[in-house]
């Protein structure tokens, strides 16, 4: 049998694929991260076995993901938001083929584009920004991130798992000459009915943004400069 690895979206149960959603309904086993919304959990066959990534290392979960496969159970491996996009399905799809387990990757809805536009922050917009540049948050304590090169990157920085870095992220930024007066914003909970936003010049994001709940993302760049537009009144036309 197949392992699937599905993304289940940014937060909204709606936002599941057609296809993903199937696989959920029909799974003899769901292996589902904590984010995921419980209404999508909820849709797996009453007899389906329920395996909650809590609790779990990776190579824990890779180990799962090759025993149920092994077992000849339809196993769906649900991810919030893409799999492919810092979501780790990588390592378990390298597990999966090492172990000679057939497995298909189900894309999602990524965080990427689909919080931002949440709040009326387009990505890209003519004239603005041509160019997106996607982070790991995690890593910017460490080496692998070039703070000079990323402060000159023209177009839309966008950090996943930043929240906690925010103020690291932004003093870099700063120490290598990006603008202080950089619209930038933390997207919290984006798709969800919680959802929280702090938008502010990029010198005072950290403080405005040191209350926000997980899961967030920071958006940096002119982009969010236009949520303002976006939120302005239709104006009728005769």
């Amino acid at each position: 049998m197949t392992v699937f690895l599905v993304g289940a979206g940014p937060g909204d149960p709606g936002l599941i694929t057609a296809r993903g959603l199937d696989l959920v309904r029909s799974c003899d086993a769901l292996v589902y991260d904590t984010l995921v919304s419980p209404e999508l959990v909820a849709e797996a066959r009453d007899d389906a076995l329920l395996v909650p990534r809590a609790g779990r290392d990776q190579p824990e979960i890779n180990e799962l993901l090759v025993e149920l496969g092994s077992d000849g159970l339809e196993a769906v491996r649900l991810k919030g938001g893409d799999p492919f996009v810092f979501g780790r399905g990588g390592e378990e799809a390298i597990a999966l083929a090492e172990a000679g387990i057939p497995f298909e990757v189900v894309p999602g809805v990524s965080a990427l584009a689909s919080v931002p536009a949440a709040f009326d922050i387009p990505l890209t917009h003519r004239g603005v920004a041509a160019q997106v540049t996607l982070v790991s948050g995690h890593s910017a304590t460490g080496e692998l991130l070039d703070f000079e090169q990323l402060a000159r990157t023209p177009g839309t920085l966008v950090f996943f798992m930043g929240l906690r870095q925010v103020e690291t992220i932004v003093a870099r930024l700063l120490a290598h000459g990006k603008a202080p007066w950089t619209p930038a914003a933390v997207l919290a909970r984006g798709t969800l009915p919680e959802a929280e936003i702090a938008e502010s010049e990029l010198r005072d994001l950290p403080d405005l943004a040191r209350d926000l709940p997980q899961p967030a993302l920071v958006v940096i760049g002119d982009v969010v400069g236009l949520r303002r537009a976006l939120a302005a009144p239709l104006v009728a036309t005769a």
